[in-house]
């Protein structure tokens, strides 16, 4: 007896039905990262967006200081030029951090800040995380 056939347009609507199936009523990153505020997540569920280790540094690094420049992030964080512009971009389309570019003679100069979101955010996820190290050590 022979295989049966199947051809690869069934086999990609089964995985993407499959994927379908698996994925959970939570918001999507995507979504989340446009407008944060409209996002719902179950009250268990980390601020994925802060999650990230490069992008907590980078949060975290502007909640003790007003403003930061790219480079003084970059080194602080010990990060790639391109590394650090992606995760602070994503910050920024979710309007946790403010960025300000200007010139000093012919040498551009990028400065970050903390916003308000930015700042109830990185509060809401350091209690959460304070309340899971609670739960762990009772």
């Amino acid at each position: 007896m022979g295989r049966p056939v199947v051809s690869r347009q069934s086999v990609a609507g089964s995985r993407q039905a499959a994927a379908g199936s698996r994925q959970s009523s939570a918001v999507s990153p995507q979504t989340a990262i446009r407008n944060p505020q409209s996002a719902k997540r179950s009250p268990l569920e980390l601020d994925r967006l802060i999650h990230e280790r490069l992008r907590l540094g980078i949060v975290s690094a502007l909640a003790v200081n007003d403003r930061l420049t790219f480079n003084d992030l970059k080194r602080l964080l010990q990060t790639t030029d391109g590394n650090l512009s992606v995760h602070a971009r994503k910050l920024e389309e979710a309007q946790y951090i403010g960025c300000e570019k200007t010139f000093e003679g012919r040498v551009p100069r990028t400065e970050y800040r903390l916003t308000a979101a930015g700042r109830r955010a990185l509060e809401k996820y350091l209690a959460h995380m304070e309340a899971i190290i609670k739960a762990a050590r009772s």
